[in-house]
């Protein structure tokens, strides 16, 4: 006789199973921006003061180390490329992450035994009544050890920079989901807002603390951080959508750009029989290439089927035959190279950090005259990160929202005015700045200050705040508005490559930077004398930022010429299908998004 079945047991046989909770989500948002936030505070808590440094530490003279620190600056924004790759092609996002936090803090430490140990650099001079010396040149060794520490740090942001960005975004990313790309917009806003208040801790709380503490702690409070930030990340990784990586980006670019060329006497097929002339893979919903850039739709024509594709239906030469995904992915990136490339004038202004520093250290710090409390000079750049907060905050709560209101409809601001009125506003910062240094400069010669640079000017600092404001909105404007268009105008396999491109203007920029700042230097000299002098009431600056802000004013005419080019976004071509469409299918349509 069977014994009869567990009441238990049958009980949960009725149940339905469980269902798991899908990956990704707002749930997974703290880790990632926690990771991106900690490496933040701590690399930019380290570049704000780190021009003092190189100079008092050092003996570096400020145009060397400015042109240091810009190529350093140079290679932590080309490294998230590198990364990008990587990350797409090979280790996938969330392993380069990590790796690449690990990087980082290795970096840090680094960087902490250069102000623990007296070894590792030149040994100060004390000068007596007796004698007048000067510290000695760092050794090969001493600069050796400093520049690998600043080599680690790039390497770890060329991996969290574009991969966090892009890793977000894959756990909110959901087709199927009709206010998609409302909510990876308002993503993109407010990431960029939550990565700026992580500037601003540094750019205040990191820099308070080299400035009163000194370097040892200073440099110590972000390797810990670091370590917080690998930590925090590695924790929630059962939690995250990993997507798969794909074969080579690069390599399929390539690919693409050859096979055009070797193609390029070969006649594209008519509208009529396109379909069954060019290559796709089964399952692309790409069967013809677009019309755009049409020369490059050659390296996916099939000349001979039989001859050019496997039985398993894959190129047999994919260096003479690509498929129609690699040709458009190819197309997007050339397209949008001139847009991109107007970003770059921008960034050459907001790394005039340093300089701005210098301005701040010379001029009187106090919030009011009868305070004593000195608002620290690398903490200026806060008013920047406020000024772009406030912006992201205003624009995603207030702006469209009323906008939305009055219209009655969803309303967005175009990508291309954003990044246009950014470029013009980050023009008017250099002029504003040419304009405050001018009259600090007067102001300082007239108090017979000439020759002395460490004195304080009377002239309050605050003088310096609206440019910082104008760079933030400049930044708010084009920075955030280049990522979204890049993003939104790339194919999702290339959405790493789309969050480094804009870090990859930004090392063009600091290249450029440096070079700019080395012509000026050398042809600006007379009498021994040049715009830029280690001893800023001698030197003109106010010259300097001119020249830049003549060149911001050229390149807002190129963008527009550009932003005409170009065409239509994506945006703009979905707007003007909702637009063209009955006035019922657009009440739809209206609440759909």
């Amino acid at each position: 006789m069977e014994n009869p079945p567990d009441q238990t047991e049958s009980k949960e046989m009725m149940l339905p199973p469980r269902t798991r909770r899908p990956k990704g989500g707002l749930l997974t948002m703290p880790f990632i921006i926690a990771n991106e936030g900690f490496e933040k505070v701590a690399s930019y808590g380290l570049l704000q003061n780190m021009i003092l440094y190189l100079m008092s530490d050092y003996g570096l003279g400020v145009v060397k180390g400015q042109t240091v620190l810009f190529m350093w600056v140079a290679a932590t924004n080309f490294m998230p490329l590198v990364g990008a790759f990587l990350s797409d092609s090979y280790l996938g996002r969330f392993l380069i992450i990590a790796i690449a936090s690990l990087s980082s803090f290795l970096g840090m430490v680094l960087l902490w035994l250069t102000a623990m140990l007296p070894q590792v650099k030149p040994s100060p001079c004390i000068a007596s009544a007796e004698t007048n010396c000067s510290s000695p040149a760092a050794t090969s060794s001493q600069l050796a050890l400093l520049y690998s520490a600043f080599a680690l740090i790039s390497i770890g942001s060329g991996g969290i920079r574009p991969c966090s960005l892009a890793f977000g975004a894959d756990q909110l990313d959901n087709k199927e989901n009709p206010k998609n790309e409302r909510v990876l917009e308002s993503f993109f806003g407010w990431y960029y807002a939550s990565s700026s208040v992580a500037v601003l801790i540094a750019f205040t709380v990191i820099v308070y603390i080299q400035d009163h503490l000194g370097w040892r702690i200073g440099f110590g409070i972000p390797a810990i951080l670091m370590l917080l930030a690998s930590i925090v990340f590695v924790f929630a990784s059962p939690l995250y959508v990993k997507r798969s990586v794909t074969k080579s980006l690069f390599t399929g670019l390539a690919q693409a750009a050859v096979a055009a060329y070797v193609n390029r006497k070969l006649m594209l097929p008519g509208q009529s029989d396109s379909y069954g002339c060019y290559h796709h893979l089964k399952d692309s919903e790409l069967k013809a290439p677009s019309d755009k850039l049409r020369f490059l739709n050659k390296a996916c024509v099939i000349r001979n089927r039989d001859e050019d594709i496997g039985s398993d239906g894959l190129a047999l030469n994919p260096w003479r035959l690509c498929t129609t995904d690699q040709v458009e992915e190819l197309k997007a990136l050339v397209k949008v190279i001139p847009v991109w490339s107007t970003g770059i004038m921008m960034s050459i202004n907001v790394s005039q950090n340093s300089f701005q520093l210098l301005q701040a250290n010379s001029m009187d710090r106090r919030l009011s005259n009868d305070s004593t409390f000195k608002i620290p000079a690398g903490s200026f750049g806060m008013f920047t990160i406020i000024a772009l907060i406030s912006w992201v905050v205003l624009y995603d709560r207030a702006i469209l929202p009323l906008a939305s209101k009055i219209r009655g409809r969803p309303v967005r601001i175009n990508v291309k005015i954003r990044m246009g009125l950014g470029l013009f506003i980050s023009f008017l910062a250099m002029a504003v700045s040419a304009t405050v240094e001018h009259y600090r400069r007067r102001t300082a010669i007239s108090q017979g200050l000439r020759d002395n640079a460490t004195a304080t000017v009377n002239i309050s600092a605050m003088w310096l705040v609206p440019q910082y404001v104008l760079h933030g909105l400049a930044e708010a404007l084009t920075g955030i508005g280049q990522t979204e268009f890049f993003y939104t105008e790339f194919p999702k396999s290339m959405s790493s490559i789309a969050a480094a491109l804009f870090g990859l203007g930004m090392a063009v920029a600091n290249i450029l930077a440096s070079v700019i700042l080395n012509v000026v230097k050398n042809s600006s000299k007379k009498g021994g004398v040049s715009w830029i002098e280690d001893n800023i009431n001698k030197g003109h600056y106010d010259y300097y930022y001119w020249v830049l802000a003549i060149m911001s004013f050229v390149n807002v005419i190129y963008y527009v010429a550009c932003s005409w080019s170009y065409g239509p976004t994506v945006d703009q071509v979905r707007n003007d299908k909702v637009n063209g469409v009955g006035e019922e299918e657009q009440e739809e349509v209206v609440k759909i998004n």
